[in-house]
């Protein structure tokens, strides 16, 4: 089964979802819990897994689903996987704790450890990015569909950035990974996978995530940031791996608009 053949109706599984977790945002009546990992979870998040993970099994039986709040899979089965769903049912609980509204639901689809498709749909504006490996990446709003493409910045033009930051992280964190006298304009906004996707659209130059991650918080957003001629990396400029190895948490990464810049001039080693 070709990727383009269930798009419509991921996308779709990834709206149901989302909407879903809407009408628990907007009704503010949640539970919250702090996980082994110390991160927070709502019942919104499980409200979402459900709905995903019975409606892909559902799309496609023989396709496994390695999803957040059920990742506790031995690496021993995972190794054997050609091809899965990755996903994080609510990408930006915090935001959503917070009532920011940056919140998302990202659905991947890996083959032979990269990500073919990927979809990342924002409750709270009904927007959705989605992209296909070779066929390019897309913003969906008011049922019209709009291919984006990062912005390709000139060394000169690269002298001042737009980066993409979290509300709720000291930009100062980030902004010291970058050599000194560089001048960058802040781009404010939640949510791992939206920041990604503002660079994928040419709305922000770059991002970077300092602090934990796991693989399903960007497997939506590479193949999009790819497909709309950007990348993602590790601090040491290194493509980011999935289901290569036992831990599924992220290194510190950037999503770049512009893959051909002297990246590692324009950044300090960590």
């Amino acid at each position: 089964m070709k990727p383009e053949e269930i798009v419509e109706a991921a996308i779709a599984i990834a709206v149901s979802a989302g909407k879903e977790i809407k009408d628990i945002y907007l009704d503010g009546s949640f539970e919250r819990e702090i996980k082994q990992d110390n991160t927070p979870v709502t019942s919104a998040d499980i409200a979402a897994h459900k709905i995903i993970a019975s409606s892909l099994a559902q799309l496609t039986p023989d396709i496994p689903v390695l999803s957040e709040e059920d990742a506790d899979i031995p690496f021993e089965q995972r190794c054997e996987w050609q091809r899965y769903w990755l996903v994080d049912p609510l990408d930006g609980t915090g935001e959503f704790i917070a009532g920011s509204g940056d919140f998302s639901v990202i659905i991947a689809l890996v083959e032979h450890n990269r990500p073919i498709m990927g979809i990342v749909y924002a409750p709270m504006t009904d927007v959705c990015y989605y992209a296909i490996a070779g066929l390019g990446a897309y913003r969906r709003e008011n049922n019209a569909d709009i291919r984006i493409r990062s912005t390709q910045l000139s060394a000169e033009q690269a002298q001042s950035l737009r980066l993409a930051v979290s509300r709720r992280q000291d930009p100062q964190s980030v902004l010291k990974l970058f050599n000194h006298g560089k001048h960058c304009d802040l781009v404010v906004l939640g949510g791992a996978a939206l920041k990604s996707c503002l660079v994928a659209e040419g709305r922000a130059d770059c991002y970077v995530r300092i602090g934990p991650t796991g693989e399903w918080d960007t497997g939506a957003a590479q193949i999009i940031v790819e497909e709309a001629g950007g990348q993602i990396m590790d601090l040491t400029l290194q493509p980011l791996s999935y289901n290569e190895r036992e831990s599924i948490e992220n290194p510190n990464f950037i999503v770049v608009g512009s893959p051909h810049l002297a990246w590692d001039e324009l950044l300090i080693s960590e």
